[in-house]
């Protein structure tokens, strides 16, 4: 049963790379009250190290290809200088932040992904028991903030780069055993919207069975269809509910005005 509330939050990699935006954000964030969570993407740092590097990033349907060298840039970057640029931020604002890779105290396992059509290298995917969920709670409960890098590993001494939006959404699901758990995903707009050329056309609730009609009707398409998608499998395993909307609106969260919730029924 669970005994309290947590909040999961997942910003993407664009606040990252604007330091007043990340700024901005981390305010709203660290005023959140009660337990929760914070899992960020990477931003363009890695490809631009990469680069500098001689190395060519490689992308295939928008998904990083991860061989050995890539690797350990995308982890001196995601775990080293982006985690640690936010959990010192976070402790400016008095937020007592902790790091965290999956291998940090064995919270997050995953397995490298089998090659089918393409290898895509160094790339962990999560299972259904991929999260160590005691370990999670020990630091919840001693009121420390876990910050989530999108690195993982497998058990055997091997890291691996994992999708930050997948990791937030196993947390959620995997915590949700223990609390009544609500995930975030902050994004560039204000919410699902019904008109793509109208921000102000948020659609406040979506319900699992109104988002077939939503699709059948065109209204949500393209790359918002995965994102609603994962979000209605997170709620279907025990998330009570999901939330998409604006970053910089993250401070009408917990006032009930923040983009588009997305339930069960």
């Amino acid at each position: 049963m669970a005994n309290s509330v947590l909040n999961i939050i997942k910003i993407g990699g664009n606040i990252i790379d604007d330091e007043g935006l990340l700024d901005s954000f981390l305010e709203k964030f660290s005023a959140l009250s009660g337990k929760k969570i914070l899992v960020h993407g990477g931003g363009k740092i890695a490809t631009r190290l990469a680069s500098e590097l001689g190395l060519q990033a490689q992308m295939v349907d928008g998904r990083r290809v991860t061989d050995e060298n890539m690797l350990r840039i995308v982890t001196m970057v995601y775990a080293g200088l982006t985690n640690k640029t936010i959990v010192a931020k976070l402790q400016k604002l008095k937020c007592d932040a902790v790091g965290l890779t999956g291998a940090d105290g064995d919270v997050i396992k995953a397995i490298k992904r089998p090659v089918k059509d393409i290898d895509y290298g160094f790339v962990g995917d999560l299972l259904h028991d991929s999260v160590n969920t005691l370990a999670i709670k020990k630091f919840l409960e001693a009121g420390f903030v876990p910050v989530f890098s999108a690195i993982t590993h497998n058990g055997l001494g091997q890291l691996l780069n994992t999708n930050a939006d997948t990791i937030a959404s196993s947390l959620a699901v995997s915590l949700s055993s223990l609390y009544e758990t609500s995930l975030v995903y902050c994004f560039e707009k204000n919410g699902v919207l019904r008109d793509v050329t109208d921000e102000n056309s948020v659609i406040p609730t979506i319900k699992s069975d109104e988002f077939e009609y939503l699709k059948e009707s065109g209204i949500v398409n393209d790359g918002m269809i995965p994102k609603l998608q994962n979000a209605f499998n997170a709620i279907n395993k025990g998330v009570q509910e999901v939330y998409i909307g604006h970053a910089n609106n993250l401070h009408l969260f917990q006032q009930g005005q923040f983009g588009t919730c997305l339930t069960l029924k």
